[in-house]
């Protein structure tokens, strides 16, 4: 929460054509009747993880994105989201990691929570647990520590380097 991966791929779809979709739209449309705040999609997202339906949920996902375009998605939490895109998209798949300290994804988002405690009991949820295990998978790692306009950069100059050797 808070990392900057919204903005980061709605930067995608704004300046690149990009389309965008996220884990937690699917999720709501699939499972909850009507908008769901963080927390009942946290719960959503952990039942279904907990219950062997991520498989299920990563179906869903990739059945929306059209294979014509590029594509941003937002919010891949667990190895077996990263691996059901990298299975479906092959060489072109590839993850952004992006990773800010607690307190500064907190200052970020501090407008949905009461207090930090209850940030920090929302990232601590297991449905959070399984992030860091993605880093090592990740194409890029970009540090959101400072302005979205740094992020932007970042993205602008691995966009660079991927279309001179044909990455995207």
């Amino acid at each position: 929460m808070g990392s900057g991966k919204t903005s980061a791929a709605k930067y995608l779809g704004s300046q690149y054509g990009f389309q965008y979709t996220r884990y937690s739209q699917v999720l709501q449309d699939w499972l909850s009747a009507g908008d769901a705040d963080r927390a009942r999609l946290q719960i959503l997202g952990w039942d279904v993880m907990a219950g062997g339906l991520q498989a299920e949920l990563n179906t869903r996902l990739i059945a929306g994105i059209d294979r014509s375009r590029s594509a941003a998605i937002d919010g891949v939490r667990h190895r077996m989201d990263f691996d059901s895109l990298s299975s479906s998209f092959g060489a072109p798949f590839r993850l952004i990691f992006l990773e800010a300290s607690q307190q500064r994804r907190f200052d970020r988002v501090q407008d949905r929570f009461e207090s930090f405690a209850e940030f920090q009991t929302a990232d601590s949820h297991p449905v959070e647990s399984h992030i860091d295990s993605l880093k090592p998978l990740a194409r890029l790692t970009i540090s959101t520590e400072h302005s979205l306009e740094t992020l932007y950069n970042q993205l602008d100059a691995w966009l660079a380097a991927c279309v001179e050797e044909d990455c995207r």
